[in-house]
């Protein structure tokens, strides 16, 4: 059983950044695609950066392409998403997951994953 918890969120100004970290229990990451999850107020979750548990690809949501950067430290059992460049339309609540077998951009196109965090809030607003 993998067990993910998420933190590192909190009320930011447009245009400015945040680290979000996953930190995994249970079970290693190492063998486990991981993700990144938003979901909107009233809307449904989309997928913002998933990557491959050998780290050699990822996929980027359009709209956060350039802005936001996944990476893991296996050593340390996390995940991260660095947020750049913050937008209103940013805010929602991010939770991460991590899945076996599945393809980052599927992963990500469709929310599919074996395990689910509880998310941690992200507010952008002046």
């Amino acid at each position: 059983q993998l067990q993910l918890v998420e933190s590192g969120g909190g009320l930011v100004q447009p245009g400015g950044s945040l680290r979000l970290s996953c930190v995994a229990s249970g079970l290693s990451l190492n063998y486990y695609a991981v993700g990144w999850f938003h979901q909107a107020p009233g809307k449904e979750r989309l997928g913002v950066s998933c990557a491959s548990s050998s780290a050699d690809e990822a996929y980027y949501e359009e709209s956060v392409k350039g802005r936001f950067t996944i990476f893991r430290d296996n050593a340390k059992n996390t995940v991260y998403l660095e947020m750049t460049n913050l937008k209103p339309e940013d805010t929602g609540n991010y939770s991460c997951a991590a899945d076996s077998g599945t393809a980052v951009d599927t992963m990500c196109n469709n929310s599919w994953a074996d395990w689910w965090g509880q998310g941690t809030q992200v507010t952008v607003s002046s």
